[in-house]
């Protein structure tokens, strides 16, 4: 129970035994929202905070539903709306926005979370919002391509300014991301809570132990978002003796698709899957040229193994002296960086254990405790409004 956080004003006190806050929080089932807003969840419920998690985008999978179900006490709502960034129309935000607003009221919700912060610029909610910058189409554009935003992504970045203004406190899980955040937008700084995640282990997932008896190389994520720059591996994988296996789906919701021709493509895994593979001990690698944060990379560090990675700002304040670090272009770099760590093995344990006591402050406690914090900021105090001028 957080006895020190109060429901706003006007909201009946809860009863005795009656969880302090009722939440409300918004998650997608394509990357890695799904695995925050559900180690977040699960945490906040333990906590003894009522959980409303509402899915919007595509339908989880099994696994996920699974993954979700087993969090005790959490309502989940799949409420089938589209994403703002696959939306094909403004009408189409319109409309989730208008439907998620209707289900945080219906929930009784004291505190709205919302994880795609564009939703706040199309609908009045019944209660304070926080959001979270995870990532957004001008961020994404400001790293990957030259010149202006071509329309059909220029109005959804208008909708995120306009939400990112709206919302009571906004935060970022790095600081380089808050950063990128505050120069796009024109805001001040959004506040810096880094992400977290649980070992295997304390997700009830059994692993093997040991190394596996032939190095490979493994990455995993959405490879078919050119911001995770799958194409350098799969050129760096034809340089390589050793296997580079790459687990994640290859379509993308906007029809964005990847076709490797050197990597091993595993397809998109559940969780427990890539656990098995991270147990194995591979160099877990990363060419990304945006990535806000990086969960992929976490779990791989909190199974010990040894990280390369791109040069970005994103990394490096989260993984410096704990992984090697190579321009994300550079495939010559990530195949002779990624066969050195496989031909010695001292390097490749000194790797891992540096990238895993790294990881040990990357914690879902630590990342619970720092979004309380702002939950609190926003219910005992003045509003937080991240869209005043930096």
């Amino acid at each position: 129970m957080l006895p020190s956080l109060t429901v706003p004003a006007g909201r009946p006190l809860p009863h005795r035994g009656a969880p302090v806050l009722h939440l409300f929080m918004t998650v997608d089932a394509v990357g890695g929202i799904w695995q925050y807003g559900l180690d977040l969840a699960e945490e906040m419920t333990r906590r003894g905070v009522a959980v409303t998690l509402a899915v919007l985008g595509p339908e989880p999978s099994q696994d996920q539903m699974r993954a979700a179900r087993a969090i005790r006490g959490l309502d989940l709502r799949p409420l089938g709306v589209s994403l703002d960034w696959t939306a094909l129309t403004r009408r189409e935000v319109e409309a989730a926005a208008a439907i998620v607003a209707r289900e945080a009221e219906r929930a009784g919700a004291d505190l709205i979370h919302l994880n795609s912060p564009a939703l706040a610029a199309l609908a009045e909610f019944c209660a304070p919002v926080i959001a979270v910058a995870h990532a957004c189409v001008a961020t994404w554009w400001a790293a990957m391509r030259p010149g202006p935003l071509p329309p059909d992504l220029a109005w959804r970045a208008n909708l995120v300014a306009e939400g990112y203004r709206r919302v009571d406190a906004l935060l970022s899980p790095t600081r380089a991301f808050a950063e990128a955040t505050a120069a796009t937008y024109g805001i001040s700084p959004p506040r810096v809570v880094p992400n977290g995640r649980r070992k295997p282990a304390d997700r009830g997932q059994r692993t093997p132990a040991g190394a596996a008896a032939s190095p490979f190389a493994f990455t995993a994520g959405r490879l078919w978002d050119e911001g995770k720059n799958a194409r350098t591996l799969d050129r760096a994988a034809a340089r390589m003796r050793l296997p580079l296996l790459a687990a994640g789906d290859l379509k993308g919701p906007n029809a964005a698709q990847f076709a490797p021709e050197h990597l091993r493509s595993l397809g998109r895994l559940s969780d427990q899957d890539v656990a098995r593979w991270l147990a194995g001990s591979p160099i877990y690698a990363s060419a990304a040229r945006y990535e806000p944060f990086g969960l992929g990379v976490l779990e791989a560090a909190s199974a010990g193994c040894a990280l390369v990675l791109s040069d970005i700002p994103t990394f490096r304040e989260l993984w410096d002296e704990a992984a090697i670090f190579i321009a994300p272009d550079d495939d010559a770099g990530f195949a002779h960086a990624i066969e050195m760590v496989a031909a010695d093995p001292a390097i490749r344990t000194r790797l891992g254990a540096e990238a895993r006591a790294r990881a040990e402050t990357y914690t879902v406690e630590a990342m619970t405790a720092g979004v309380l914090e702002a939950y609190r900021a926003v219910l005992t105090g003045p509003p937080l409004r991240a869209g005043m001028p930096a």
